[in-house]
């Protein structure tokens, strides 16, 4: 037996073969072994061994997702209160609008009451003062025929409505049959008018259209003397053109005309209510 029988090999692993091994452990993740064997000493030497523990490449990529992971919850979240505000902006824009539009709408209302309520009180003081005007001027004609003695002949036109025929008829007739309606200023009936709209709707039915307004009615035909008055002529109150009030004469000594909205439409005798001149149209 050769005397080198019981010694041990002294050969070095191949390199090709270590080689093979750390690739194995590093595409595997595990742990490899290396075994290296003694170079020298009895075959009953225990062998040494070295563990050599291969890094994980998965660390590092788990670490990046947990940040790409936080970054988008980041986001969402950061959307998601944007979009908490904008819902909240426009919430917010709309009560503005909606308040702005009440507060539009009860600055109108009020400014149409205030309005109406001046336009109420400016009728009222005209219609005062229309008054204090006809009493004024009915004491001033009272007593200047007084003192001429001659009051009873100014006073009584020498027509009466027995006398009327013909257009004058019907139009004293459309007149009385309006006498109880209600006075509304720029009424045209058929149950409420002013003075001038009863006036032009009664001439209406003879088929003669007057103006509307009694400015342009006390302008409208012949001016008469009041002390030669036909039924169906035109009374009239204040200056021939400046006319602020109108009426139809329907003889014996009385008139109707819508009024004001006091009376609204009533007959009524000339020393009621004195009118200034007339015009006869028919």
């Amino acid at each position: 037996m050769s005397h080198t029988a019981h010694i041990p090999s002294h050969r070095k692993p191949r390199q090709r073969a270590s080689k093979s091994a750390l690739r194995a452990g590093v595409a595997g993740g595990v742990l490899s072994t290396i075994a290296v064997a003694g170079a020298a000493g009895p075959a009953q030497a225990e062998p040494v061994t070295q563990t050599i523990e291969m890094p994980t490449i998965t660390a590092g990529l788990s670490t990046a997702v947990a940040a790409s992971a936080q970054a988008t919850q980041q986001v969402a979240l950061d959307l998601e209160a944007q979009a908490h505000e904008d819902a909240a902006a426009e919430s917010a824009a709309k009560k503005a609008k909606k308040a702005k539009a009440e507060a539009v709408r009860k600055a109108e209302a009020e400014a149409k009451k205030e309005a109406e309520a001046a336009a109420k009180a400016k009728a009222e003081a005209e219609e005062r003062t229309e008054r204090a005007s006809r009493t004024a001027e009915r004491t001033t004609l009272s007593a200047s025929g007084s003192s001429s003695g001659d009051s009873a002949s100014a006073s009584a036109p020498s027509s009466s409505s027995s006398n009327a025929t013909g257009s004058a008829a019907a139009i004293v007739a459309f007149a009385k049959s309006q006498v109880g309606d209600a006075y509304v200023s720029g009424g045209t009936g058929p149950n409420a008018w002013d003075c001038s709209g009863l006036v032009q709707a009664a001439y209406r039915t003879v088929g003669i259209d007057l103006p509307r307004v009694s400015q342009s009615q006390s302008t409208a035909g012949t001016q008469v003397s009041l002390d030669n008055l036909q039924p169906g002529d035109i009374l009239y109150w204040g200056g021939a053109g400046s006319a602020y009030h109108v009426a139809i004469y329907v003889g014996d000594g009385e008139f109707v005309g819508a009024q004001n909205s006091s009376t609204g439409t009533v007959q009524r005798s000339m020393d009621y209510d004195r009118p200034t001149g007339a015009v006869r149209v028919l």
